[in-house]
């Protein structure tokens, strides 16, 4: 039986990490079409960070209308086991299964779910391992598949290619057969991506400027099919140059800050396409996650794909998660244990 208050980390103002204060909270209400799940893990991702700093841009329609009013439960994603069910919940789930899902409110021992965006987790996926494959195993699937339909010998630019989906879309575009090459910030994370399939790593220490050269150099002047860039501000512009006429710039972050206004005439250059994804956007039916996420399942249940888990973090350390992240002292998947 679930007690009227669980635990939570809550934000009551935007600030550093230090504004994320465990508190007691009245346990979630669940709407009939929806479950209670009790919370076993809760990813942590740079949406989390930019969410507690107040960092998207206003007006919502700008930011895709993530702003969060204060005070709020960081969080998107999760594992844990269903508790209670609504009378109308759909999709056949039931009270004991084991599940990920996305939503909000996951840095919390119980949260009420739509099953729109919940998975039953097949045997051979840990708990662990439910919460850091699914919105980043979606988001780099969504963007091989609808981002960019990766070919055969494309070459793809992934930045951030040592990071949690960064890594998985370069396992992913190696599948598909494209040259790809990551960018990342240190010798220690080059070694991660090189290992998930990067045929060429560059390190952003020496600058933007020896990626072009680089990219010039491997594609005979020609550039890339394509860049996946979630770092935003410090990297459009590179991105922008090295893409190939007719390539395609997906934009899925602004990690560095907000791209700033641009004249869409200047990509009349080399008719280049740039488009920013949401993964909400692509999943907004039970029969479009269960597309993208059985993909990921079956890449995963084959071991074409790896999660890289950095590290488990308690409860009473969400802070230093929020730490390691920000400061780029992690790789792969970061998790907080919650129950």
């Amino acid at each position: 039986m679930v007690g009227t208050s669980i635990r939570a980390i809550q934000v009551n103002q935007h600030g550093d990490p230090s504004v994320l204060k465990p508190t007691i909270i009245p346990r979630p209400t669940y709407q009939p079409d929806q479950v209670l799940v009790k919370v076993a893990f809760s990813g942590v991702n740079y949406l989390d960070i930019i969410e507690r700093e107040g960092s998207h841009p206003s007006p919502p329609p700008v930011d895709g209308g993530r702003s969060r009013a204060i005070p709020f439960i960081p969080g998107h994603e999760a594992s844990g086991e269903i508790v209670e069910i609504g009378s109308e919940a759909q999709h056949g789930f039931k009270v004991g299964d084991r599940v990920a899902f996305l939503g909000i409110d996951t840095y919390a021992e119980y949260v009420a779910v739509n099953t729109v965006n919940l998975a039953k987790l097949p045997d051979h996926i840990s708990l662990a391992d439910g919460a850091a494959q699914l919105l980043q195993g979606l988001t780099a699937v969504g963007l091989i598949r609808k981002g960019y339909t990766v070919q055969k010998d494309d070459w793809i630019v992934i930045h951030a290619a040592a990071g949690g989906v960064g890594l998985l879309t370069t396992q992913l575009a190696r599948l598909l057969g494209a040259h790809v090459i990551g960018t990342v910030s240190t010798e220690e994370k080059a070694i991660l991506a090189k290992a998930a399939g990067a045929e060429h790593v560059v390190l952003i220490s020496n600058g933007y400027e020896a990626l072009e050269k680089k990219i010039h150099e491997l594609t005979n002047g020609q550039g890339v099919h394509a860049v996946l860039d979630s770092i935003g501000q410090a990297t459009f512009e590179s991105s922008l140059n090295v893409v190939r006429r007719l390539g395609t710039l997906v934009l899925y972050g602004h990690a560095s800050g907000i791209i700033p206004p641009f004249l869409l005439v200047r990509l009349s250059g080399k008719n280049v396409r740039v488009t920013w994804t949401d993964l909400d956007n692509y999943i907004t039916t039970r029969e479009e996650f269960d597309e993208l996420y059985g993909e990921l399942v079956e890449h995963l249940a084959k071991g074409q794909l790896k999660i890289d888990i950095h590290k488990v973090y308690s409860f009473d350390e969400v802070q230093q998660a929020h730490l390691d992240l920000q400061g780029r002292k992690s790789t792969g998947k970061l998790l907080i244990k919650i129950a």
